[in-house]
């Protein structure tokens, strides 16, 4: 199988070249990637637990999916086609914002991403795939806030930034109540 690889960035997500993913990890070198966050009717988060066979933070609870756009993709592209790798369903994504972030992990490799976060909506069960993610459920904002502060180990490192840094762009329950 071949070897796959992230996009390097600058700080202002502009492309300056290419490198296998473990690479790009073991150097700790910014690339971009993303964060889908997928909401049912209820205000309800899809979460995944990673898989445990995963190479960093595996059986940690995420969001709905995570991943690295390929070269030639979009942001929403990339979004989509991971959604429905993970998680076995295609939905429709807004993007909402983006931010830089480093998390060194106790096997040597570091995250050092330039992410972007992505919404959607879905009301069935996802059919994941095992090779991915371990299990799922649907939790509302404030019961993940909640858990986060009291089990952050539990969640993956990039989940806990975006929960406390950009908590407002996911949180779509003003958005909802607005539009009923």
């Amino acid at each position: 199988m071949k070897e796959e690889h992230v996009i390097l960035v600058n700080e202002f997500d502009e492309q300056i070249g290419l490198m296998p993913k473990m690479e790009a990890h073991e150097k700790a070198l910014l690339h971009r990637a993303f964060s889908v966050f997928v909401f049912n009717d209820k205000n309800q988060l899809m979460l995944q637990q990673r898989a445990l066979g995963k190479y960093h933070s595996p059986g940690l609870w995420t969001n709905t999916c995570c991943s690295h756009q390929r070269e030639g993709e979009s942001n929403l592209q990339a979004g989509t086609r991971r959604l429905q790798e993970e998680m076995g369903f295609v939905t429709q994504l807004e993007e909402k914002t983006s931010f830089i972030y480093k998390a060194p992990f106790d096997n040597g490799l570091t995250e050092h991403e330039l992410d972007h976060i992505m919404v959607g909506y879905y009301q069935d069960q996802p059919i994941i795939n095992k090779d991915e993610v371990e299990s799922w459920k649907w939790m509302s904002l404030e019961d993940v806030k909640a858990d986060i502060q009291n089990q952050p180990e539990l969640y993956t490192a990039w989940f806990k930034i975006i929960f406390d840094k950009f908590y407002q762009f996911i949180n779509i329950s003003d958005e909802s109540n607005s539009q009923s």
